[in-house]
């Protein structure tokens, strides 16, 4: 979730959504996304939408949060009965953030519980908060998991301290095992972030972190190239000198070796930067959230700052959690804008996000122009030429590393 919102359309107060969202929505999944956007300091590379508690106050405090967000929950389900949406069950449920973990995993639970009210919840729905091994405790964890929490994806980063330094971690490394057995023994399902690729990080370093999280024996582990953005402390530390840019000749060299140390510990990659244990027949572990994403699912999402997407209409709120406080106070929507997409630019996207996934692209699905550039793109090694004759463009190791050249071919 970027800090900059796009501009898009007026989005109306009462939150009531054209005709086109309710279309054929019951063939769809929907998902909730919370978005909490407390840190306990700001890392230098985050471009999110985060602040630290000093920065807030009034209605935007954290001790009042759960009960905005329990707000807002409210007002969803009233502005989808208003645009003839039907109630569906919740497949999926996503804390992110920010740092969920800051608030009390009591104000976790009851957001959940008031979103469970509302909709209902699949048998088995995964129910995922994102943590730092730093803000949880045995006792937080065991009350996430008896409130139906069923998945915790710890930021680990990185398993080298002078790494962890220039991202501005506040964890030790030592920190992560024992948080993970504390997840474990609690009974939810672990994953560990992971980023590659930090300015003076080693590939031996980027060796240590990827043994270091199999030693935790997750679920599930991403691994994210770091990328600068504009306005961040890192980037101006960059520009000053003071630490080297990134390479992207490093990134694709750590890239390889993640996917071979995971492959190699028995995790299959399911999604360009997602690895799930278990081989590709064994779906358990893939995050079902995130496929709810790449797969055109319908979600909501509540919090300053959180994208939504419903039948092809998405919107975003606003930004600073002392105004998206006020206008739920007010009965009126959070939206600071919105767009309906056309069936060109939702075509697009398809494209865009399928062509990530190990499944693949059916090759129907791209128009007559980019379907001539499929042989081109299995002479060049992108794509599995046997998935192909099958009807289907698979990525190959080299093609996930192109995906963004591999996309721009198939949409000429």
């Amino acid at each position: 979730m970027p800090s900059t919102l796009p501009l898009g359309d007026p989005a109306p107060a009462d939150g009531v959504l054209p005709p086109q969202a309710a279309a054929s929505a019951g063939e769809r999944s929907f998902s909730l996304y919370a978005h909490i956007p407390f840190c306990a300091v700001r890392c230098g590379y985050c471009d999110f939408n985060t602040y630290t508690a000093t920065e807030l106050g009034g209605g935007a405090s954290q001790a009042n949060y759960a009960a905005t967000a329990s707000g807002e929950v409210s007002f969803a389900a009233g502005a989808l009965d208003a645009s003839g949406v039907p109630r569906r069950r919740l497949s999926t449920v996503f804390f992110g953030g920010g740092t969920p973990t800051l608030l009390p995993a009591e104000d976790l639970a009851a957001i959940l519980a008031s979103a469970v009210a509302e909709w209902g919840i699949e048998p088995g729905a995964e129910v995922t908060t994102e943590a730092n091994p730093d803000s949880v405790t045995p006792q937080s964890l065991r009350t996430l998991a008896d409130a139906g929490f069923t998945r915790v994806s710890f930021g680990m980063q990185s398993a080298v301290p002078h790494v962890l330094r220039v991202l501005d971690r506040t964890h030790t490394p030592s920190r992560v095992p024992e948080a993970v057995h504390w997840a474990r023994e609690a009974g939810l399902d672990v994953s560990l972030d992971l980023i590659y690729g930090t300015p003076g990080e080693t590939l031996d370093d980027w060796r240590t972190s990827l043994d270091a999280a199999l030693a935790c024996e997750p679920d599930h582990v991403s691994a994210y190239a770091l990328i600068v953005e504009e306005g961040t402390k890192l980037a101006a530390q960059i520009r000053r000198g003071e630490v080297p840019d990134v390479d992207d000749d490093d990134h694709a060299e750590k890239y390889e070796t993640a996917d071979a140390v995971l492959g190699d510990a028995g995790f299959h990659w399911y999604e360009v930067s997602n690895w799930a244990r278990g081989d590709a027949s064994d779906r358990r572990f893939e995050c079902r959230h995130n496929l709810a994403y790449w797969h055109g699912g319908d979600w909501w999402g509540v919090g300053p700052g959180a994208h939504s997407h419903v039948g092809g209409v998405r919107w975003w709120n606003v930004k600073h959690p002392t105004a998206y406080a006020g206008r739920l106070a007010q009965g009126a929507s959070p939206a600071a804008g919105r767009e309906t997409l056309d069936d060109a630019t939702r075509r697009v996207e398809h494209v865009l996000l399928q062509i990530r996934l190990a499944e693949g692209l059916p090759t129907a699905d791209i128009a007559p122009d980019g379907r001539a550039a499929v042989a081109g793109l299995i002479a060049d090694g992108l794509v599995d030429g046997p998935a192909a004759v099958q009807g289907r463009l698979v990525l190959t190791l080299r093609g996930r590393l192109l995906a963004d050249a591999v996309v721009r071919r198939l949409l000429p």
